[in-house]
């Protein structure tokens, strides 16, 4: 979206801006010195879940990641909301204060904000963070022969379509909210300890959009296989049932062209991939060699990772049958 508005800035104020105007990214890395660099993120959404505070911890798990998704650490946040005149005052708490719970697990403290009013609810954080510029993540950097770890199971956008039309049982809601709740904080780490080659964090594009956003700039194809790709419980029967959230067609209609999928490869898998997902789990590419170290390390943090498929050249993402 901001392609091209580099030419608006003269070059002594964009000298030091890493990443922010031209090449998409998971945040903005402004320069500080040769050892730090600022991450700035903003993210906020309306109501995934009936749970006030279990929305607000979500919708700030969602802005945070993006700063992990870049290698760095969350250190400051600022409240983004919108609510309606007619909301009680006690639900408005909840939601701000699940996100201050989940800010301060990542380590940041929420510092003040902003407040609209509006007819729906809306929340987000508006994140910085801090990284060593050697040690940033970018989208681009996979090589033919790594390969891709998921560190979530997918599923959020169905299961939590279905929760709205009351055809999701509370276990399935639970095991979502739990997921969606969840920092890529460890994942992060192992990223950073096995030197993966580049990593974000699957959100609003599905699985199938972040791995294009990854394999385009680095001018590889992503192989993916579906049927490794873990699911959330009940994200199957919600897909069956046709729960799928709007986006999921938006995302087919804009990424389709690039994507190739097996001919035997089961219709519901392949639109599961393209499903839009909230807090989602981190994919990241990493040297063959190390995918040992990288699911020890991030198991030793509490965090499962699955590999879902590998780099190899080419252009786009295939879908392939195992």
């Amino acid at each position: 979206m901001l392609r091209g508005f580099s030419a608006l800035f003269p070059a002594e104020l964009t000298r030091e801006l890493i990443v922010g105007l031209d090449a998409p990214d998971d945040a903005a890395v402004y320069r500080l010195d040769e050892h730090r660099a600022l991450i700035f993120t903003a993210d906020y959404f309306p109501p995934v879940v009936d749970d006030p505070r279990a929305y607000g911890g979500i919708a700030a798990a969602n802005a945070l990641n993006d700063v992990f998704a870049m290698g760095g650490k969350p250190a400051l946040a600022l409240n983004l909301a919108c609510f309606p005149d007619d909301m009680p005052f006690e639900v408005a708490r909840e939601i701000l204060w699940g996100g201050a719970e989940k800010a301060r697990e990542a380590g940041a403290v929420v510092a003040g904000g902003h407040t609209t009013r509006g007819e729906e609810p809306t929340y987000g954080l508006a994140v910085i963070g801090f990284v060593d510029p050697a040690k940033l993540t970018r989208k681009g950097g996979a090589m033919p022969g790594d390969r891709l770890l998921l560190s979530k199971p997918i599923g959020s956008g169905v299961v939590t379509t279905a929760g709205k039309g009351g055809a999701a049982s509370p276990a399935v809601i639970r095991a979502a909210v739990a997921s969606m709740s969840q920092l890529n904080a460890a994942a992060a780490d192992a990223a950073a300890v096995t030197a993966a080659h580049t990593g974000t964090d699957v959100t609003g594009f599905g699985l199938v959009g972040h791995a294009l956003e990854m394999a385009a700039p680095a001018g590889v194809a992503f192989r993916i296989f579906p049927a490794r790709v873990p699911l959330l419980p009940g994200a199957a029967d919600c897909g069956r049932a046709e729960w799928f959230p709007g986006g999921t067609a938006r995302n087919e209609a804009h990424f389709g062209g690039r994507v190739r999928a097996a001919t035997d490869l089961d219709p519901l898998l392949r639109r599961l991939m393209f499903s839009p997902e909230t807090a989602g789990g981190l994919l990241v590419a990493v040297p063959a060699e190390r995918v040992p170290d990288f699911v020890a390390a991030a198991r030793a943090g509490g965090q499962s990772v699955w590999e879902i498929g590998e780099v190899v050249e080419g252009t786009g993402v295939e879908l392939a049958s195992v």
